[in-house]
């Protein structure tokens, strides 16, 4: 297993894309459909990374961040947005200054996800040693 990583986002077709390709490059993935439940399942089980919509029902992807923030030691954020109203530069910049590491815009390919989570975990094992 190249690590564990927890999916935080509201539209069930994206979730089952992202968990897939990431599975099929093996990594675990655990999912959840709001920030609600995603801190939940984070107080269970810890990730290495999670992957954060920005745009969600319930506790929604900047409040999800503020919360992330409060774990010892905070875990590693990927924040993905479509801009919802918003222009998505502009969400996915002020999700940077919260402290997600790195963003993606949305639409994203299989193979941009993918080279993101590989920097993020080289990331973290760069600063490990």
């Amino acid at each position: 297993m190249k690590g564990r990583i927890l999916v935080i986002d509201d539209d069930d077709e994206l979730r089952s894309y992202v968990a897939e390709a990431l599975t099929t490059e093996g990594y675990e993935v655990a999912t959840a459909s709001d920030g609600e439940e995603g801190v939940k399942a984070l107080n269970s089980d810890p990730a290495d990374l999670i992957i954060l919509d920005l745009f969600m029902p319930k506790m929604e992807g900047f409040e999800t961040l503020m919360e992330l923030r409060r774990f010892s030691p905070a875990p590693t954020v990927l924040a993905v947005s479509g801009g919802g109203r918003f222009a998505a530069p502009d969400m996915l910049t002020i999700a940077g200054k919260l402290g997600a590491r790195k963003t993606l815009p949305k639409p994203f390919t299989c193979q941009e996800l993918l080279e993101t989570v590989e920097d993020l975990f080289a990331e973290r094992t760069a600063q490990a040693v």
